[in-house]
């Protein structure tokens, strides 16, 4: 446990996102102490009654999961085609039962796939490799970012991440205003988790300036779920992927990887980063 940062440990237990256990320390196998470990959990994802998929999660936060779930990977468009939403804990995990329109019902029955996922995995489960790509309309450019505000933005990043300080465990994802502000953030044991939950909680709040800062690589799945909810800018604290370069210059996504204090990697479209601060200086 931080004990720096006492106060972490009310939002954790709050949400009952981890779990003190007894563990051996490499400096003493004799004695056990007691430690802070992210809670992980099967969460189900049920379409009008049919299961849909499986993840693997931090059970918190587990409604606006479900929200950018199904926008993110195209299952609705807006959230007026959900209709209603029941969260139901279980002996061996939690089922969220989504009730969609007839419309987007339909469709979701016709590109249907089982996928049980490892921690935050997107892809297990993909019946065809064609699958796996999803075709994505190009982003207008209608975002600019000043890449000097970015360096606020990752100091402040921790502040997302209760369960994270506690556990070292979690991933983060933020929106990130064009001065930098992180507007709001989750986390989660996985990072497409992490992301749905950011982009459900976009959704919510109606964000459309600025930016996606997440915490971990960029691979492609996260490059097509922020593109697929009109997200177009994305900074990865770490690198990104082949798939994920291509995937994200073809729909005219701006890129950024190895984001750090005064450093970043542009992979794609640059021209929607600015030198300075929002401010011009």
């Amino acid at each position: 446990m931080n004990k720096n940062h006492p106060e972490l440990l009310q939002n954790v237990t709050d949400v009952t996102a981890a779990r003190s256990l007894p563990l051996w320390k490499r400096e003493n196998l004799t004695t056990t102490q007691p430690d802070w470990l992210a809670e992980e959990v099967p969460v189900a994802l049920v379409y009008n009654g049919i299961s849909h998929v499986v993840m693997m999660a931090s059970p918190k936060d587990l409604e606006i999961f479900a929200l950018g779930f199904s926008l993110s990977e195209g299952i609705v468009e807006s959230s007026h085609e959900i209709y209603g939403m029941d969260i139901i804990h279980g002996c061996n995990g939690i089922e969220i039962q989504v009730e969609l329109s007839s419309r987007r019902f339909m469709g979701l029955k016709e590109r249907r796939r089982n996928l049980a996922g490892r921690t935050g995995c997107g892809v297990c489960g993909v019946e065809q490799l064609n699958d796996i790509v999803r075709p994505l309309a190009p982003l207008p450019f209608t975002q600019t970012f000043a890449l000097d505000n970015l360096d606020g933005a990752l100091r402040a990043l921790a502040s997302v991440q209760p369960v994270g300080e506690l556990t070292g465990c979690t991933h983060a994802a933020a929106w990130l205003t064009p001065q930098g502000e992180i507007a709001g953030g989750h986390e989660d044991v996985g990072r497409h988790v992490a992301l749905d939950k950011l982009l459900g909680r976009r959704a919510r709040e109606g964000w459309q300036q600025g930016a996606v800062l997440v915490s971990s690589r960029a691979s492609y799945e996260m490059v097509q779920k922020a593109a697929t909810c009109g997200v177009e800018i994305l900074f990865a604290v770490s690198a990104a992927t082949t798939l994920a370069v291509e995937v994200a210059a073809r729909c005219n996504l701006t890129l950024v990887g190895f984001s750090r204090p005064g450093r970043a990697t542009v992979y794609t479209h640059p021209q929607r980063l600015m030198m300075g601060n929002a401010n011009g200086q």
